[in-house]
């Protein structure tokens, strides 16, 4: 296991991804029962599915030292969703990897919170912890996110069928994005 600092913090001009905080959690379910939040996603989440989620990301964050972090804006709200980095959690042609993922509540999209946490938690994944690629991934509708993974520098690499939904179902067909850590940064 390893041990993160409850303290730690990634800092950009505008936000700050940080370990979770029990009142988080009410924030983050109200988030998760948003069917617009969640339509690209897996649905609603009931709040004990939720609080599962976010048991799920500190147990990841206890075990690797990187998770999906809580992120808030200073002098706006103190939580508006969650971004980070987390090790993909099923077989696939492109697995083991590590994948950058958002869900931001949608009180504060249009605002470019999701493209500067990303790039914040895709920088301390090359720095900090020394990965050479970074994926994301999104289903096919989600256009939004494929959007993000854009700017963040990330290039389309193909489409696959998600294993967690079966045929038939419409967030089974997704695409994977790919971003490696450039080369003059490797050790």
């Amino acid at each position: 296991m390893t041990k993160v600092d409850p303290d730690f913090q990634i800092v950009t001009p505008r936000l700050i991804l940080r370990p979770w905080r029990h009142r988080d959690l009410s924030y983050f379910a109200e988030q998760n029962a948003d069917p617009v939040v969640m339509q690209h996603i897996t649905g609603v989440l009931t709040q004990e599915e939720s609080d599962a989620y976010v048991q799920q990301v500190n147990l990841h964050c206890a075990r690797h030292g990187f998770c999906k972090w809580a992120v808030e804006v200073p002098g706006v709200a103190e939580f508006v969703g969650a971004v980070g980095l987390t090790y993909v959690k099923f077989d696939a042609s492109f697995t083991p990897a590590v994948e950058v993922a958002w869900r931001l509540n949608r009180r504060y999209w249009g605002r470019g919170y999701a493209t500067e946490a990303a790039r914040a938690a895709i920088t301390d994944g090359f720095d900090r912890i020394q990965l050479t690629e970074i994926v994301s991934m999104a289903v096919l509708p989600n256009v939004a996110s494929m959007k993000v993974m854009e700017r963040l520098g990330m290039t389309r690499a193909f489409e696959f069928d998600h294993p967690h939904h079966p045929e038939g179902d419409p967030l089974r067909r997704h695409v994977l994005y790919r971003l490696r850590r450039p080369a003059t940064d490797r050790a």
